[in-house]
């Protein structure tokens, strides 16, 4: 197990410097884990869930940021796995860049010690679109009275707007007793995405995460207040982001507080976060949770430009009754930690 974990940790490093940023990343990353690490599809206590996130990024700032994924999942104890299916739609700028993905996710889980390993296959097809009607050319702009009112442009445009390419992505995951180490890597595959018929590679993404759950109740380490240290590691292209912090977790309430760095020397934003679980029906362990955070921009752009960034989060998770007995991913206790118990 030693040798292992000291593996995963090597391939981790090597991967983080090896890694090629164009995708936008989720502060309330374990609320969204199927876009963090396809590995932890299907990790949870559960048969279903089903988790949305919308992320509004430097709200006061001409042309909204906005990213919304959605993604559902399901237990399936026969293939000792899970199976998955993930939205992401994003919009950015004044012209309406639009990506679109959907995705297939297939993970499969291995139990030895006290130990899960796990392993995530991601593919699915994007569409990129951009509408050249709310781009602003020179010739429909006068230099004294500015934009001429109905003004055509003589710009060329491309023949097409739409781009659709094949993505697929993979990770895994370990968790040994109370330390989770994951990393996945996105667009392994290096689609084009041009619109023209000139090649623009999209980068490898490459996520690396490593979380610790301290039970600060040492008679009751499941049901007492736990801190959960993390650091999240994003790299693409040429930008390298790093996230520092912990959450304080004590029964359905979930506080966070985090520091995020560009290329780990330049300061990005602190995030708050703030989350609830509310417990429907606790017999058959459904489960609803509510989150919110909010980052405060650190960096040149400043606060007072941007008003920062918020997300909203909303996840449910159901066990059906017909399938609680005799099913092989309710687990007991003395098993060990498994992904969800740090998040």
């Amino acid at each position: 197990m030693k040798k292992l974990l000291v593996f995963l940790v090597s391939l981790l490093l090597i991967m983080l410097r090896q890694g090629s940023a164009q995708d936008h990343i989720y502060s309330q990353f374990y609320n969204s884990p199927n876009y963090l690490n396809p590995a932890l599809n299907g990790q949870f206590d559960g048969d279903l869930r089903m988790n949305l996130i919308y992320r509004s990024q430097w709200t006061s700032i001409p042309g909204p940021l906005t990213y919304t994924t959605f993604s559902v999942d399901y237990n399936v104890p026969r293939l000792n796995g899970g199976i998955g299916l993930m939205i992401t739609n994003s919009s950015e700028g004044t012209a309406g860049l639009n990506k679109f993905n959907i995705s297939g996710i297939y993970s499969y889980s291995v139990s030895f010690e006290n130990a899960v390993l796990s392993f995530g296959l991601q593919a699915g097809m994007t569409r990129r679109r951009i509408d050249f009607s709310k781009i602003l050319f020179g010739d429909q702009i006068d230099p004294v009275s500015g934009i001429i009112p109905g003004a055509v442009s003589d710009a060329s445009l491309p023949d097409l707007n739409n781009k659709y390419f094949f993505d697929a992505g993979a990770g895994m995951n370990l968790v040994v007793g109370n330390f989770m180490i994951g990393g996945s890597a996105q667009h392994i595959n290096k689609p084009n995405e041009s619109f023209t018929g000139m090649k623009s590679t999209l980068p490898v993404r490459i996520n690396g995460h490593a979380s610790y759950r301290l039970a600060l109740d040492r008679y009751d380490e499941d049901n007492g207040p736990v801190v959960i240290p993390s650091l999240i590691c994003y790299n693409q292209a040429n930008s390298r982001l790093f996230s520092a912090g912990f959450q304080y977790k004590y029964k359905a309430a979930n506080v966070g507080l985090w520091y995020r760095s560009e290329s780990g020397s330049r300061s990005d934003a602190l995030v708050v976060s703030l989350i609830f679980d509310i417990f429907i029906k606790k017999d058959m362990y459904d489960k609803v949770r509510m989150g919110v955070s909010h980052d405060a921009t650190l960096s040149k752009l400043q606060y007072g430009n941007t008003a920062g960034t918020t997300e909203g989060a909303l996840s449910y998770e159901t066990t059906f009754p017909n399938r609680s007995s005799g099913n092989s991913s309710y687990r007991n206790r003395n098993e060990g930690k498994r992904c969800y118990d740090f998040y």
